[in-house]
Protein backbone atom coordinates (compact mmCIF):
# COMPACT_ATOMS: atom_id res chain seq x y z
CA UNK A 1 0.00 0.00 0.00
CA UNK A 2 1.26 3.36 -0.59
CA UNK A 3 1.31 6.32 1.59
CA UNK A 4 -1.42 7.81 -1.07
CA UNK A 5 -3.46 5.12 -0.66
CA UNK A 6 -3.17 4.85 3.42
CA UNK A 7 -6.44 6.27 3.84
CA UNK A 8 -9.19 8.90 2.09
CA UNK A 9 -11.76 10.93 4.47
CA UNK A 10 -15.69 10.96 3.86
CA UNK A 11 -15.42 14.51 2.23
CA UNK A 12 -19.01 14.59 1.40
CA UNK A 13 -22.07 16.41 3.17
CA UNK A 14 -22.95 13.37 4.95
CA UNK A 15 -19.34 13.34 5.94
CA UNK A 16 -18.96 16.89 7.37
CA UNK A 17 -22.41 16.65 8.75
CA UNK A 18 -21.74 13.99 10.66
CA UNK A 19 -18.22 15.79 11.97
CA UNK A 20 -20.00 18.57 12.98
CA UNK A 21 -22.92 16.38 15.12
CA UNK A 22 -20.43 14.42 16.64
CA UNK A 23 -18.41 17.31 18.15
CA UNK A 24 -22.01 18.28 20.06
CA UNK A 25 -23.20 14.86 21.12
CA UNK A 26 -22.64 11.77 23.63
CA UNK A 27 -20.16 14.37 25.30
CA UNK A 28 -18.33 13.68 28.51
CA UNK A 29 -17.18 16.28 30.11
CA UNK A 30 -13.30 16.50 31.58
CA UNK A 31 -12.64 18.05 35.09
CA UNK A 32 -9.41 18.75 35.47
CA UNK A 33 -8.24 20.28 38.95
CA UNK A 34 -5.67 20.48 41.46
CA UNK A 35 -3.08 19.75 39.07
CA UNK A 36 0.37 20.70 40.48
CA UNK A 37 2.06 20.48 37.11
CA UNK A 38 0.47 20.29 33.28
CA UNK A 39 0.01 16.67 32.67
CA UNK A 40 1.69 15.21 29.26
CA UNK A 41 0.92 11.94 27.42
CA UNK A 42 3.40 9.97 24.76
CA UNK A 43 1.45 7.79 22.43
CA UNK A 44 1.56 5.90 19.95
CA UNK A 45 -1.20 4.85 17.43
CA UNK A 46 -1.13 0.92 15.56
CA UNK A 47 2.26 0.30 17.29
CA UNK A 48 4.26 -0.60 14.61
CA UNK A 49 7.57 -2.21 15.93
CA UNK A 50 9.75 0.57 15.36
CA UNK A 51 7.52 2.31 18.34
CA UNK A 52 7.97 -0.48 20.57
CA UNK A 53 11.60 -1.09 20.34
CA UNK A 54 13.37 2.75 19.90
CA UNK A 55 10.34 4.36 21.05
CA UNK A 56 9.71 2.64 24.60
CA UNK A 57 13.76 2.82 24.89
CA UNK A 58 13.59 6.62 24.36
CA UNK A 59 10.85 6.94 27.14
CA UNK A 60 11.87 4.05 29.24
CA UNK A 61 15.35 6.01 29.63
CA UNK A 62 13.71 8.98 30.90
CA UNK A 63 11.52 6.95 33.24
CA UNK A 64 8.28 7.44 30.96
CA UNK A 65 5.84 5.30 30.22
CA UNK A 66 3.76 5.64 27.06
CA UNK A 67 0.19 4.63 25.69
CA UNK A 68 0.01 1.68 22.57
CA UNK A 69 -3.41 1.69 20.74
CA UNK A 70 -3.46 -1.39 19.49
CA UNK A 71 -5.27 -3.42 16.92
CA UNK A 72 -4.41 -6.39 17.76
CA UNK A 73 -5.73 -8.42 14.87
CA UNK A 74 -3.17 -6.64 12.50
CA UNK A 75 -0.36 -8.35 15.01
CA UNK A 76 3.30 -9.00 13.24
CA UNK A 77 1.99 -7.82 9.37
CA UNK A 78 3.87 -5.59 7.55
CA UNK A 79 2.38 -2.14 6.98
CA UNK A 80 3.35 1.57 5.33
CA UNK A 81 4.73 2.08 8.96
CA UNK A 82 6.92 -0.83 9.08
CA UNK A 83 6.01 -4.32 10.46
CA UNK A 84 3.43 -4.40 13.51
CA UNK A 85 4.41 -4.98 16.76
CA UNK A 86 3.95 -8.61 17.62
CA UNK A 87 2.13 -10.26 20.43
CA UNK A 88 5.30 -11.20 22.38
CA UNK A 89 6.19 -7.72 21.95
CA UNK A 90 2.52 -6.05 23.46
CA UNK A 91 2.74 -8.33 26.43
CA UNK A 92 6.42 -7.09 26.99
CA UNK A 93 5.26 -3.59 26.79
CA UNK A 94 2.83 -4.34 29.26
CA UNK A 95 5.40 -5.77 31.73
CA UNK A 96 7.48 -2.56 31.73
CA UNK A 97 4.17 -0.87 32.59
CA UNK A 98 3.37 0.51 29.04
CA UNK A 99 -0.40 0.79 28.49
CA UNK A 100 -1.83 -1.33 26.05
CA UNK A 101 -5.20 0.52 25.27
CA UNK A 102 -8.02 -0.41 22.34
CA UNK A 103 -8.02 0.63 18.66
CA UNK A 104 -10.48 -1.57 17.35
CA UNK A 105 -9.44 -4.99 15.74
CA UNK A 106 -8.74 -4.63 12.43
CA UNK A 107 -8.15 -0.33 12.36
CA UNK A 108 -11.81 0.07 11.82
CA UNK A 109 -12.98 3.57 10.48
CA UNK A 110 -15.44 4.16 13.24
CA UNK A 111 -16.87 6.96 11.35
CA UNK A 112 -18.83 5.25 8.87
CA UNK A 113 -19.21 1.68 10.72
CA UNK A 114 -22.38 0.98 12.37
CA UNK A 115 -22.42 0.96 16.01
CA UNK A 116 -22.73 -2.90 16.62
CA UNK A 117 -19.71 -3.69 13.65
CA UNK A 118 -17.90 -0.72 16.58
CA UNK A 119 -18.94 -2.92 19.07
CA UNK A 120 -18.18 -6.52 17.83
CA UNK A 121 -14.78 -4.89 16.72
CA UNK A 122 -13.49 -3.53 20.56
CA UNK A 123 -15.08 -6.27 22.30
CA UNK A 124 -12.60 -8.88 19.66
CA UNK A 125 -10.32 -7.00 20.21
CA UNK A 126 -10.02 -6.61 24.00
CA UNK A 127 -10.23 -10.60 24.11
CA UNK A 128 -7.10 -11.11 21.99
CA UNK A 129 -5.67 -8.49 24.06
CA UNK A 130 -6.40 -9.78 26.99
CA UNK A 131 -5.42 -13.49 26.17
CA UNK A 132 -2.19 -11.76 25.86
CA UNK A 133 -1.70 -11.53 30.05
CA UNK A 134 -2.58 -7.51 29.46
CA UNK A 135 -5.24 -6.35 31.09
CA UNK A 136 -8.44 -4.79 29.34
CA UNK A 137 -8.20 -1.75 27.83
CA UNK A 138 -10.07 1.69 30.00
CA UNK A 139 -8.87 3.92 26.79
CA UNK A 140 -9.45 4.06 23.26
CA UNK A 141 -7.90 6.21 19.95
CA UNK A 142 -9.87 6.54 17.08
CA UNK A 143 -8.48 4.45 13.76
CA UNK A 144 -8.10 7.74 11.42
CA UNK A 145 -9.33 9.84 14.00
CA UNK A 146 -13.00 9.49 12.52
CA UNK A 147 -15.61 9.90 14.62
CA UNK A 148 -19.35 9.32 14.77
CA UNK A 149 -21.88 9.99 17.22
CA UNK A 150 -22.70 6.27 16.85
CA UNK A 151 -19.28 5.77 17.67
CA UNK A 152 -19.38 7.74 20.35
CA UNK A 153 -22.53 6.22 21.78
CA UNK A 154 -20.91 2.90 21.77
CA UNK A 155 -17.66 3.64 23.44
CA UNK A 156 -18.47 6.19 25.92
CA UNK A 157 -19.82 3.18 28.10
CA UNK A 158 -16.87 1.21 27.41
CA UNK A 159 -13.82 3.68 28.07
CA UNK A 160 -12.97 6.56 30.64
CA UNK A 161 -11.86 8.64 27.33
CA UNK A 162 -11.83 8.08 23.79
CA UNK A 163 -8.90 10.21 21.69
CA UNK A 164 -9.18 11.61 18.39
CA UNK A 165 -6.91 13.43 16.54
CA UNK A 166 -7.92 17.43 16.41
CA UNK A 167 -5.71 19.56 17.90
CA UNK A 168 -6.22 21.27 21.17
CA UNK A 169 -5.46 20.61 24.83
CA UNK A 170 -7.82 18.80 27.54
CA UNK A 171 -9.22 21.11 29.98
CA UNK A 172 -12.00 21.29 32.28
CA UNK A 173 -14.99 20.83 29.71
CA UNK A 174 -13.25 19.38 27.70
CA UNK A 175 -14.81 16.19 25.75
CA UNK A 176 -13.14 13.25 26.64
CA UNK A 177 -15.12 10.97 24.03
CA UNK A 178 -13.48 12.76 21.52
CA UNK A 179 -10.20 14.29 22.97
CA UNK A 180 -8.00 16.25 21.54
CA UNK A 181 -4.52 15.27 20.15
CA UNK A 182 -0.74 16.83 18.91
CA UNK A 183 0.57 14.62 16.01
CA UNK A 184 4.45 14.21 16.06
CA UNK A 185 4.43 13.86 12.39
CA UNK A 186 6.10 15.30 9.19
CA UNK A 187 8.62 17.69 8.86
CA UNK A 188 6.57 20.27 11.37
CA UNK A 189 5.87 17.74 14.06
CA UNK A 190 8.40 18.36 16.74
CA UNK A 191 7.66 22.55 16.44
CA UNK A 192 4.02 21.53 16.41
CA UNK A 193 4.56 19.76 19.87
CA UNK A 194 6.61 22.35 21.03
CA UNK A 195 4.88 24.68 21.19
CA UNK A 196 1.31 22.90 22.05
CA UNK A 197 3.82 21.82 25.31
CA UNK A 198 4.24 26.03 25.89
CA UNK A 199 0.83 26.27 25.40
CA UNK A 200 -0.09 24.01 28.08
CA UNK A 201 2.31 25.74 30.30
CA UNK A 202 0.75 28.74 30.41
CA UNK A 203 -2.62 27.30 30.48
CA UNK A 204 -3.29 26.02 34.37
CA UNK A 205 -5.35 22.68 34.94
CA UNK A 206 -4.15 21.28 31.16
CA UNK A 207 -3.24 17.86 29.74
CA UNK A 208 -1.33 17.52 26.40
CA UNK A 209 -1.58 14.41 24.68
CA UNK A 210 0.79 13.69 21.71
CA UNK A 211 0.86 10.59 19.37
CA UNK A 212 2.80 9.27 16.30
CA UNK A 213 2.73 6.12 14.77
CA UNK A 214 6.79 4.36 13.69
CA UNK A 215 9.83 5.63 15.13
CA UNK A 216 12.85 5.51 12.44
CA UNK A 217 15.49 7.65 10.77
CA UNK A 218 13.33 7.67 7.74
CA UNK A 219 9.44 7.63 9.27
CA UNK A 220 6.54 7.43 7.11
CA UNK A 221 4.32 10.59 7.05
CA UNK A 222 2.59 9.79 9.93
CA UNK A 223 5.83 9.08 11.99
CA UNK A 224 9.22 10.71 13.92
CA UNK A 225 12.75 10.54 13.58
CA UNK A 226 14.08 9.10 17.07
CA UNK A 227 16.31 12.49 17.81
CA UNK A 228 12.17 14.04 17.67
CA UNK A 229 11.42 11.99 20.04
CA UNK A 230 14.13 12.56 22.42
CA UNK A 231 14.12 16.02 22.08
CA UNK A 232 10.25 16.21 23.40
CA UNK A 233 11.01 13.76 25.89
CA UNK A 234 14.04 15.74 27.24
CA UNK A 235 11.55 18.97 26.86
CA UNK A 236 9.14 17.34 29.12
CA UNK A 237 11.94 16.99 31.99
CA UNK A 238 13.32 20.16 31.38
CA UNK A 239 9.72 22.31 31.27
CA UNK A 240 8.35 19.82 34.28
CA UNK A 241 5.66 18.25 33.12
CA UNK A 242 4.08 15.48 34.94
CA UNK A 243 4.27 12.50 32.02
CA UNK A 244 1.12 9.70 32.53
CA UNK A 245 0.14 7.19 30.87
CA UNK A 246 -3.50 8.06 28.72
CA UNK A 247 -5.41 5.93 31.15
CA UNK A 248 -3.93 7.79 34.25
CA UNK A 249 -4.32 11.55 32.63
CA UNK A 250 -8.13 9.87 32.18
CA UNK A 251 -8.54 9.03 35.95
CA UNK A 252 -7.34 11.89 36.61
CA UNK A 253 -9.48 13.95 34.39
CA UNK A 254 -12.95 12.00 35.70
CA UNK A 255 -13.35 9.58 32.94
Amino acid sequence: MSYAEAYAADRSLYGKLRRRASKLLFRKPAQLKGLAKPLLTFSFDDAPQSAAIAGAGILERHGYRATYFISAGLMGQDSHFGPYTTAAQIAALNARGHEIACHTLMHMDCGRAKGADIALSVDENQKLIQSLGVPSSTTFAYPYGDVSPQAKAVLGDRYRSSRALHHGLIRSGSDLNQAPAIGIEGDSGERLALEWMAQALKTPQSWVVLYTHDVRENPSPWGCTPETLETLATAAQTLGFEVVTYAEGARRAGG
